[in-house]
């Protein structure tokens, strides 16, 4: 059997990792990267960490518009589609390199199998919601990671091809982790104690693109008293230098994007994390480390229902609050279901 996988984003080659590692012992794989996310930080290391292959065809797409950017993944991976002629087209997550994998595919009636399927913002002002919704429309297998991603499937009519699989991220994240521990320096070149920091991200367009809502989320990060690491989207980068915001204090370590290793032990080492990731929202939750999540909903319900994850928007009050918080409750860090997703994955598609 023959896939072709569609990759062009970080959260994307994290997902990808140990499902090509497993699927190469038994199939033919093509790795095809868009080029969403294309520079040294934000590409290039993932693949070395994760020990994933080189990818066979890199389309270099690079940023632009949601129009411009999509339309030119789509036309590209067209182009190696009909080259290839795979029995599937395997997409992960909710970017534009999704999208244009899923339309590509369906239009030269090759199935798609889309893994994390069924998410659920219902903020449709998202371009990832819509990503989502329409990806998992033109899908011919579903791998759903929580009960509830079923569930959002079945409401909207898709119950046929649907699985409930578990989280490949849980499986990529034990196996980072572990590295992580022995390999990553990045607390002794950053200074930094363990228990010692609060980490932050910011990337999401409905933050970084409203002056407002940055306004207030960097306002909260400035009034927080914990010395706190800020690995800087080149997005976030842009849109604060718009913003004309005062020099940060020197106890907000701005640094440049890390590599997955770095970012995995940043993680399991800090108090809290506040964050508009998805991933990273899962990722707090199995560390066992607070998330404070600077949106207004996630479709990562469970993380909230277990009390490990708040939602705050960007409401400066509502961040430092919850981000002094310290959670009294037991926690029992697991995987959304406990479940191995990978081989449920790849028995599936050689069922079909």
């Amino acid at each position: 059997m023959k896939i072709v996988t569609i990759v062009g984003a970080r959260p994307q080659f994290i997902k990808a990792a140990p499902v090509s590692r497993e699927l190469r012992k038994q199939h033919t794989e093509v790795l095809v990267h868009t080029g969403q996310h294309y520079d040294e930080n934000m590409s290039a290391v993932f693949f070395r960490e994760l020990e994933i292959p080189e990818p066979d065809c890199n389309l270099g797409i690079g940023s632009g518009s949601h129009g411009q950017q999509t339309g030119a993944m789509l036309g590209g991976i067209e182009a190696v589609l009909i080259a290839e002629q795979p029995d599937w087209v395997l997409v992960y997550g909710d970017t534009n390199s999704t999208l244009a994998g899923a339309l590509a595919a369906a239009k030269l009636h090759i199935k798609v199998a889309h893994v994390e399927a069924g998410l659920r913002s219902f903020n449709r002002r998202m371009p990832e919601e819509v990503n989502r919704v329409l990806t998992d429309h033109v899908s011919d297998m579903l791998f759903c990671p929580t009960q509830t991603a079923v569930k959002n499937l079945a409401r909207e009519g898709l119950t046929q091809g649907v699985h409930l699989v578990g989280d490949v991220m849980h499986e990529a994240l034990l196996w980072a982790a572990e590295r992580a521990r022995t390999q990553s320096v990045i607390l002794d070149r950053l200074v930094l104690m363990k228990k010692g920091f609060l980490l932050a991200t910011v990337h999401r367009a409905e933050n970084t693109d409203d002056p407002v809502r940055l306004r207030a989320i960097v306002e909260a990060l400035v009034s927080l008293d914990d010395p706190i690491v800020f690995p800087i989207h080149p997005r976030t980068r842009k849109a604060l230098d718009r913003l004309e915001f005062p020099t940060l204090p020197s106890r907000v370590k701005v640094i440049e994007p890390v590599g997955y290793l770095d970012m995995v032990h940043l993680e399991q080492s800090a108090r809290t994390i506040m964050t508009d990731s998805g991933g990273i929202q899962k990722e707090a939750y199995w560390l066992g480390v607070p998330c404070v999540t600077l949106r207004d909903e996630t479709e990562w319900v469970e993380t909230v229902e277990s009390g490990w994850n708040v939602l705050v928007g960007a409401d400066t009050e509502r961040i430092v609050g919850a981000a002094k918080e310290n959670p009294k409750k037991a926690y029992n860090a697991r995987p959304l279901p406990a479940d191995p997703a990978v081989p449920l994955i790849i028995t599936a598609l050689d069922g079909y």
